[in-house]
């Protein structure tokens, strides 16, 4: 099946199943949706209704139990493991709730860590210059163990942009932490993603967050729900505004 240029993400028919001991609970069914290039959209619903699961559907985390995936003009359902994590590596950056920054290293050497295995002879510059728009020059040899929560996500944040990828997934970026904190979380991933033209996707319960993209996909009990309502994408520019 084909996929236009202006589209990065598409599914059809996109539907997960799993087994438990009281039968096959499905926990997402017919979703069919195109996200395009550059675009910015929140996956929201209730506890439960399928978000995480469909952010790892679509980011190669996870396989369907039906249906497709195309990421730009790739079907990543036609993958196996190893294929889904050389995509990953080639497209994709990642913002967790719980950081995910690996302990051993370094702030820059976790912000390092994408481009370097994909061999880039640019990344400690990319990754001191990244540290810096983020407000952590001052941090780059810190471990995570000395920093902040809200330092920690910064340090996530630059780590996602710095491999340059063409998706950004990000997982409730705003979840473990303070109002204040998340709120200037919020303005360094719509500010970088707006700089590095990125298809953004994100799980959020924040309804700050989810207003701040161009719109939402409302998922209901695994089903998509009405019409998605239209963000605030593109009304604020620059940090803490």
């Amino acid at each position: 099946m084909a996929i236009t240029a202006k589209v990065m993400i598409k599914t059809v028919n996109l539907g997960k199943t799993v087994s438990t001991s009281e039968g096959q609970l499905t926990i997402l069914k017919g979703i069919d949706i195109e996200i395009k290039r550059s675009e910015s959209v929140a996956i929201v619903g209730a506890s439960g209704s399928g978000k995480t699961t469909l952010l790892s559907l679509l980011a190669g985390l996870d396989t369907p139990s039906e249906g497709q995936i195309f990421l730009g003009e790739e079907e990543i359902t036609a993958f196996d493991e190893e294929q889904r994590a050389l995509m990953r590596g080639r497209m994709v950056g990642f913002v967790f709730q719980t950081f995910q920054l690996l302990g051993s290293l370094t702030a820059i050497e976790n912000v390092m860590l994408p481009a370097e295995l994909k061999r880039d002879p640019q990344a400690e510059p990319k990754a001191r210059e990244l540290l810096r728009r983020v407000g952590l020059e001052h941090r780059m040899q810190h471990y995570p163990r000395q920093l902040s929560g809200g330092e920690q996500q910064r340090v996530a944040i630059a780590r996602a942009f710095a491999s340059s990828a063409e998706i950004l997934f990000a997982d409730e970026p705003t979840g473990n932490l303070d109002s204040a904190t998340g709120a200037t979380i919020i303005d360094l991933i719509f500010d970088l993603n707006a700089e590095f033209g990125t298809t953004l996707v994100l799980v959020t319960h924040d309804p700050r967050l989810a207003e701040r993209c161009g719109r939402s996909i409302n998922i209901t009990a695994g089903e998509l729900a009405a019409a998605p309502a239209q963000g605030q994408a593109g009304q604020r520019q620059g940090l803490g505004q």
